[in-house]
């Protein structure tokens, strides 16, 4: 889409509007028309009093040069240099942008630096600096934007959050976020949303988050971003902590990502039926690394590599419907048990209608596949799956009411205590299921060919 968008930046019949000395080079480079129309609009913009640099408050002269772009339908592109402005609006089509690391947008008061509603905006190569001051909210906040477009923006220094975006529909792609004290993008009721290839790093609690007000089809895709360094700072559960989280948004694609020293969770996704946790690259999660919790109805978990977490995989909460999951081809390792809260230690927990296949697990202190949770455990098949260097290689609720778990064709290796186990709420009562009789085997469990 930003290719399309760069297009339509150039195609006849739109003109622009250069603030500032040098504008001309700039838009050389666009032949013809542009060119041609140069000299007139410099004219025009001289004398709007646009100072790169200066000290002073430019609000109301940058918002002048913004509303004459949108009435006459002009690209506006800004010289280099730094402007302290705030609560600048953009409420029509506009395309607003500078060379690469040229222009910067620095806030020098409360609210968004930046709010945009209507249609058609594109913003590309600018700066946006929440100047590190006391205001409260994002740096910038969209709202019903339909086509928008941020491209290679840097979004920085915010004591709230960085983007807000509110039903829009576009791409964020190529961005930089950084230093953010809340969450670096959240998205709310998007309309076809593609987040790709952004750099986030430094960031107070959340990464990306993808929200709907009321549990439904979303169909954001978040492709290929570089997220590190998340912390925790409101405290809580999983709230935060999270490089990406999905709440209550179905169908939404999270792949080709590398998420790394976060909190609590690489990717946590909450009562988000139908997505897809694909091809991530996670290392250095404080608690569950990939996670589905509350209230989804399927979940493809695959072809992720998972490097020093609490908990792997969590497919979970089938108390609260959470249930109906594929996931296979992942490489797990290096699980740890922590201090607080649960202490975890396992590579794959799953409760109900799942097959857990083709998955590799080495050094889980706890379990390599754990199965089920109390009476919580329905329809779940663990099978061509390998588990090396664990307490116990896999286990199954044997709880009462506990429903039944297929484990078959399984290489477990190394167990220390038992390849395969049965446990009530995480205590194991049974003995070496691996080696047992079938007439000794719990009768919610079918266990066949796997090598020990």
């Amino acid at each position: 889409m930003a290719s399309l968008s760069r297009r339509r930046l150039l195609q006849a019949g739109s003109t622009t509007f250069a603030l500032g000395a040098g504008a001309s080079a700039a838009l050389g480079a666009q032949g013809g028309r542009g060119q041609a129309k140069a000299a007139n609009t410099e004219v025009i913009a001289g004398g709007l009093g646009l100072k790169p640099d200066s000290p002073d408050d430019q609000s109301a002269v940058m918002q002048a040069a913004i509303n004459k772009a949108i009435a006459q339908r002009q690209v506006l592109m800004l010289p280099a240099g730094s402007y302290r402005v705030k609560r600048l609006k953009i409420t029509g089509p506009l395309s607003l942008v500078c060379t690469p690391g040229g222009a910067r947008l620095v806030r020098c008061g409360d609210g968004p630096l930046l709010s945009l509603s209507g249609t058609s905006i594109y913003l590309r190569n600018l700066t946006l600096d929440g100047g590190d001051i006391a205001a409260d909210g994002p740096i910038i906040r969209a709202e019903a934007v339909s086509d928008l477009i941020f491209d290679r923006l840097t979004v920085a220094r915010s004591r709230g959050g960085g983007a807000s975006l509110t039903r829009c529909s576009g791409t964020v792609s190529e961005c930089r976020f950084s230093d953010i004290a809340d969450t670096a993008l959240f998205a709310l009721d998007s309309a076809g949303l593609e987040i790709a290839r952004n750099i986030i790093s430094n960031i107070g609690n959340n990464g990306i988050q993808v929200w709907r007000s009321e549990t439904g089809e979303d169909g954001t895709k978040v492709a290929e971003n570089r997220i590190s360094n998340v912390r925790a700072d409101k405290g809580g559960s999983g709230q935060n902590g999270n490089g990406i989280n999905v709440f209550r948004a179905g169908s939404v694609t999270v792949s080709n990502n590398r998420v790394t020293d976060c909190a609590f969770s690489a990717v946590r996704v909450n009562a988000g039926s139908n997505t897809q946790i694909i091809g991530n690259s996670c290392e250095r999660l404080g608690e569950v690394a990939l996670y589905a919790e509350f209230g989804f109805q399927g979940a493809v978990i695959s072809d992720n590599l998972v490097d020093t977490a609490a908990l792997g995989i969590s497919i979970t909460n089938f108390n609260h419907g959470g249930r109906l999951a594929v996931c296979s081809g992942n490489l797990i390792r290096n699980l740890f048990t922590r201090a607080e809260g649960e202490s975890r230690g396992v590579g794959i927990a799953v409760e109900a209608d799942a097959a857990i296949t083709g998955n590799v697990v080495e050094k889980a202190p706890r379990a390599g596949i754990m199965v089920g949770w109390g009476r919580h455990q329905r329809n779940v098949a663990v099978t061509g799956n390998m588990v090396r260097d664990a307490r116990w290689g896999i286990a199954a609720s044997v709880s009462p009411g506990a429903g039944r778990v297929l484990i078959g064709q399984n290489m477990l290796a190394d167990c220390s205590e038992a390849a395969i186990i049965g446990h009530q709420n995480g205590r194991g009562v049974t003995a070496d299921l691996a080696k047992a009789e079938v007439a000794d085997v719990p009768v919610n469990l079918t266990i066949a060919g796997n090598a020990v």
